[in-house]
């Protein structure tokens, strides 16, 4: 099969697609043939070398989910036949031609998509989903803010918390990115390149009145969000594009009674992610059929373009995913 291999750490160019060995399914497992894929954060700092993958997974081969059609079964798997479209994250190799998966962590691909769109899903939606509702359990009729909501997770935390009754206040360094996040349901546009937005926040909708905080950027940004969260208010950070370190008045955390949690898909047991793709099943997967809920694909390249895919992310000029497949 082919896979993208990271040769060595480093810039785009030591991405190659070499040929390597079929996976071979093992026990309660289903081997995918892979259609389509996609690009994350994730897969950048892995490439040039800062990011450590789980145990027992090729640290060659990018690539954190896929979407494809289901081609062998291993012993003891029963859940899925040969043929079924399926979707999911993997801690790695998704940048493969096949990848075997446990076939409870599996997802039914939606009917009605495109491969490319089915592509945009399983990381984003899933990592928005596991924000919103396990880790800040946010509730109907919140006020509710996504930084870079012009990013994957950002739109598809943006349209999740719309259908869940919030209102959504989001972030982005670019007018044409918060214009198209509007299209998507965003209630209050703040340009963060513009200055305080911590202050255009309280302009808008009032001082202390954001219940929760999707971050998707870390660094300085944790000052701003204690400032505009109300009482009891919740903090997830589930990206650090600004920064790993920040300083905070911790007076302002013991006064509004705030809540700061983290949150990381990839490292967590097989357990943990079983549970969470099946209930994403359940609940959240049938409405990508009805529209409710829709992928937001900025670019589609070939794999053997990943080098100009890789180049792209890094411009950070993108709307939504990065799409990559087969051809």
């Amino acid at each position: 099969m082919r896979a993208v291999i990271i040769t060595k750490p480093g810039p785009p160019d030591v991405l190659e697609v070499q040929d390597r060995p079929l996976p071979e399914p093992g026990l309660g497992q289903i081997r995918v043939r892979v259609r389509t894929s996609a690009l994350n954060r994730a897969d950048i700092l892995q490439r040039m070398g800062n990011y450590p993958v789980p145990a027992g997974v090729a640290a060659d081969i990018s690539g954190m989910e896929y979407a494809g059609v289901v081609d062998a079964l291993g012993p003891e798997a029963s859940l899925w036949k040969p043929g079924d479209r399926v979707m999911g994250i993997i801690g790695g190799a998704g940048h493969a031609e096949f990848v075997c998966v446990h076939e409870r962590e599996a997802i039914s691909a939606p009917a009605k998509l495109t491969w490319e769109e089915i592509a945009a899903i399983p990381e984003v939606f899933l990592t928005a989903y596991d924000a919103l509702f396990n880790r800040l359990k946010i509730a109907l009729g919140e006020n509710v803010l996504v930084h870079a909501v012009g990013s994957g997770v950002g739109t598809a935390a943006l349209q999740i918390a719309r259908i869940s009754g919030a209102t959504v206040i989001g972030t982005a360094r670019s007018a044409d990115k918060l214009e198209r996040a509007r299209l998507l349901g965003l209630n209050v546009a703040v340009d963060s390149a513009a200055g305080d937005w911590a202050a255009s926040i309280e302009s808008q909708i009032g001082k202390n009145r954001v219940d929760a905080i999707v971050d998707l950027v870390g660094g300085n940004y944790l000052e701003g969000n204690l400032r505009v969260l109300a009482p009891l208010g919740r903090i997830v950070v589930v990206g650090l594009t600004a920064g790993a370190s920040a300083t905070f008045a911790m007076n302002v955390l013991l006064r509004k009674r705030l809540t700061i949690v983290g949150t990381v898909l990839r490292a967590r047991p097989l357990e943990e992610k079983i549970a969470l793709a099946r209930e994403f099943s359940s609940r959240m997967a049938p409405l990508f059929d009805t529209g409710r809920l829709r992928p937001v694909v900025d670019r589609v390249f070939p794999f053997e373009q990943i080098r100009d895919a890789h180049e792209l992310m890094e411009s950070n000029q993108t709307f939504g995913k990065i799409v990559l497949r087969w051809d």
